[in-house]
């Protein structure tokens, strides 16, 4: 593994050679969550939820907390799509005095929810300088995401960030998550891509790291918390995404 703290230290590492770069969208280039925390207070509004919730923090708490399982879950592949959709909203909701969250309510939640996350522009810092960087340099960028299909091209064009692509490469497409070999068989297949030549690069280290590296790829994992480190090694880890222009 090579973390990538000290520049000085740079030129006593051996870097690959990178053609294609597989990147992961959400939290390593979209500010997923900082996006969707702004949405979030404006579905509370926008579906005047304080006449349930004394406390509004109670409903972000628990809707945070039922969000990192079902998508931990949805990409081990033990729940659907449909699933986490109703369900990440009907856990929190059941918390408001005397409301019931039907079916129906927590789809037009969800529906309000991602219209309004996918309008949102925000990017991770250093996002957009590091595209510029990689595009100017000649690599073929493909993005890597689980995220859902409609929902990831509205962001991509909110952001700005869609033309830097030369292929979206999503898990409803490929049939699989990452981190399954699947997923990544059909991202080598479209993109054309040579797997010695290919670097993965994150922020979530089961779905992005662990798949790409037990696919037999290099990874570069984006570490926002280094406070906890990786449980194990990654090809490079960087802590901010300006450190990769020192690798590539």
């Amino acid at each position: 593994m090579q973390t990538i703290s000290h520049p000085a230290k740079l030129e006593s590492l051996n870097f690959a050679m990178y053609t294609d770069l597989f990147i992961d969208f959400d939290d390593t280039l979209y500010d997923t969550h900082g996006n969707a925390v702004i949405a979030l207070r404006e579905l509370y509004a926008a579906l005047q939820l304080g006449r349930w919730f004394d406390d509004a923090s109670l409903f972000y708490n628990e809707y945070w907390k039922a969000n990192i399982d079902l998508w931990t879950r949805y990409a081990k592949g033990k729940i659907t799509r449909e699933y986490l959709i109703v369900e990440r909203f009907r856990r929190p909701l059941s918390f408001g005095r005397g409301l019931e969250p039907t079916e129906q309510f927590c789809l037009a939640a969800s529906d309000r929810f991602l219209e309004l996350c996918s309008s949102k522009p925000g990017l991770v810092d250093g996002a957009r300088e590091l595209m510029d960087y990689l595009k100017a340099k000649g690599y073929r960028m493909h993005m890597c995401s689980n995220g859902f299909h409609e929902v990831q091209y509205k962001k991509l064009r909110a952001c700005g960030l869609y033309d830097y692509f030369d292929t979206i490469v999503l898990s409803e497409d490929a049939g699989a998550n990452k981190p399954s070999p699947q997923f990544f068989d059909y991202a080598v297949g479209c993109t054309h891509a040579q797997k010695g030549t290919i670097l993965m690069i994150g922020d979530n280290f089961q779905t992005d790291i662990i798949g790409a590296k037990r696919y037999g790829l290099d990874t570069a994992y984006f570490n926002r918390y280094p406070e906890y480190p990786a449980p194990e090694a990654p090809t490079y880890v960087v802590t901010a995404l300006c450190e990769l222009m020192d690798i590539l």
